[in-house]
């Protein structure tokens, strides 16, 4: 439904990585100077005051338990009216709702049409994550998981072990964040504490270098 770029953070999991590969891009993108505009899945009122900083723009909720799907679209193309792009941090697992995937992040991306980026977490597996992201890609058929981000990557060859994964399956993948304890220290409850400049901008570095930025900004 949108003719700029757009895409949800989604993992297969709480504790992947989305929060701190979303809020990276935000800062990232927002820093070379486009207008990003955030959201978050599901009434989270903490996660969207980190956007807001980050941005520095307001980040709107979007949840299809207290709101209707047509009620979403509209706060969607609203406030993302003026953005350069949109990028929308999931919750939970992709397919975590109150009621099966009722509520959850992939409900989002469909009502939304918008395409899904999927952070997985590759500590201590390499050809097993084969499995796990064959699963989710074909799992529904009614989103569009448009490739995979890797968190937690061990080293140059580990990753290029995780990159052979996606041209088996035929999935686009845009880079990796390294195994970092630095990259894990300004974790809090909910998210990751941008208040310290030097470690989001670590994050911010490590993305640039790592991750196919400008390609997800095709999308």
């Amino acid at each position: 439904m949108s003719n700029k770029p757009a895409f949800l953070i989604a993992a297969p999991t709480s504790g992947s990585g989305k929060t701190t590969i979303a809020r990276g891009l935000m800062k990232l993108y927002t820093d070379k100077g486009y207008k990003v505009q955030p959201f978050k899945c599901g009434p989270d009122y903490i996660d969207t005051k980190f956007h807001q900083s980050v941005c520095g723009r307001p980040s709107i909720n979007l949840d299809t338990f207290m709101a209707s799907p047509e009620h979403v679209r509209e706060l969607f193309c609203r406030y993302g009216n003026d953005a350069d792009i949109c990028i929308v941090e999931g919750m939970m697992g992709l397919f975590d709702g109150y009621d099966r995937e009722k509520g959850s992040s992939y409900e989002i991306a469909r009502v939304l049409d918008i395409p899904v980026v999927l952070v997985v977490d590759a500590k201590s597996a390499a050809y097993s994550m084969a499995a796990l992201i064959s699963g989710f890609v074909n799992f529904r058929k009614d989103i569009r998981i448009a490739g995979i981000i890797f968190n937690k990557v061990g080293s140059e060859r580990h990753f290029q072990m995780l990159r052979q994964v996606c041209d088996d399956l035929g999935i686009k993948c845009y880079g990796y964040l390294p195994k970092s304890a630095a990259l894990e220290q300004g974790s809090r409850y909910l998210g990751l504490d941008f208040s310290q400049h030097t470690e989001s901008q670590k994050i911010v570095e490590l993305l640039e270098e790592k991750v196919e930025w400008e390609k997800l900004k095709e999308l």
